[in-house]
């Protein structure tokens, strides 16, 4: 199984931890979509943007 995980919300005025989590997963402007495995790693980054993010199973 795995993540698909779209940003939905601008990354502009956000903290410099939620940008990094946002461009480790592929994220750089509002419309990326990435596919992303379904592990811890994952799950803490999706849980730290979560607010930013849609996520769908892939």
């Amino acid at each position: 199984m795995a993540y698909k995980i779209k940003l939905v919300k601008s990354l502009v005025g956000r903290k410099d931890s939620h940008i990094a989590t946002a461009h480790s997963l592929g994220l750089r402007k509002i419309g990326d979509e990435t596919t992303q495995p379904d592990n811890a790693a994952t799950k803490g980054k999706i849980a730290e943007i979560s607010h930013l993010i849609e996520v769908t199973e892939a």
